[in-house]
């Protein structure tokens, strides 16, 4: 008889749970925090954590500052700019991928569950490793590529029609929430370029200015780069700046399509 289940080593244990504040408010909360620590051989566990709401900021991310600072120092986990813009605290929150500064606190019902992104390796605790799928991103070659050369005394001029059709992909911050909630990433990611990704490739496809239209889409004309999207949908879903990566695929599709 067929048996399934998890390796070993990737069964997740239970950790520490971290005593109250004494002097706490009503408010508290708890968070339920994923931890791993490649060094010490250990499976990873779930260490638990209570926060005192009335001491503490609304986002996600200030409860995961406060408990590095205040709790537990050995926490670690990914931030910079605590604004939206630059993507690095991406997780898995309360079951879905999303940005801890983004996510306020008062918008989760009952424990506070935070995970790395998913089906990444994990280098410790919540920080996901981004090799690869950062080696996908330079592989569509993601800059403006021209033969001819530009004005000598001004930028590359661009109609405002042209430049509408850059909305909704430039604001794109990199962040892999997309990505990492794709199924279609998570079974074929070595090969499958996933939505974050391809919304670049169809940022440079789109801008006028660029002259490399014929060769950007040579090299996603593939049945694992580009076709492995079946159109489910997470990806814009879950995008914490309400992107819409599966439109963007749909048109690099309708491309393909059109220059046959």
């Amino acid at each position: 008889m067929a048996e399934f289940r998890l390796p070993a080593n990737s069964k997740i244990g239970k950790g520490v749970t971290h005593a109250p504040p004494l002097n706490g408010s009503g408010r508290m909360r708890r968070f339920q925090v994923y931890r791993y620590n490649p060094d010490d051989g250990n499976n990873p566990v779930i260490d638990t954590y209570s926060i005192d709401l009335d001491d503490c900021g609304p986002m996600v991310l200030d409860a995961l500052i406060k408990i590095k600072n205040e709790i537990d120092t050995t926490l670690t986990f990914r931030r910079s700019c605590r604004e939206g813009i630059c993507g690095s605290c991406a997780m898995n929150i309360d079951g879905g991928n999303t940005l801890a500064c983004l996510k306020a606190i008062d918008e989760i019902k009952g424990d506070v569950k935070i995970y790395p992104l998913p089906h990444m390796p994990v280098v410790k605790d919540l920080v996901p490793d981004l090799t690869h799928i950062y080696a996908q991103y330079r592989s569509i070659q993601p800059w403006l590529q021209s033969d001819s050369a530009p004005p000598p005394d001004r930028e590359r001029p661009q109609s405002v029609e042209e430049r509408e059709k850059l909305d909704g992909l430039w604001e794109c911050i990199l962040c892999f929430c997309c990505s990492t909630s794709c199924p279609s990433y998570w079974w074929n990611g070595e090969r499958y370029l996933g939505p974050a990704v391809l919304l670049q490739a169809y940022r440079w496809i789109a801008d006028s200015r660029d002259e490399k239209t014929g060769d950007r889409l040579d090299a996603l004309e593939d049945p694992f780069r580009l076709y492995r999207c079946h159109t489910i949908m997470n990806c814009t879903n879950t995008c914490p700046k309400n992107l819409n990566p599966a439109k963007a695929i749909a048109e690099i599709k309708k491309l393909m399509v059109l220059r046959r």
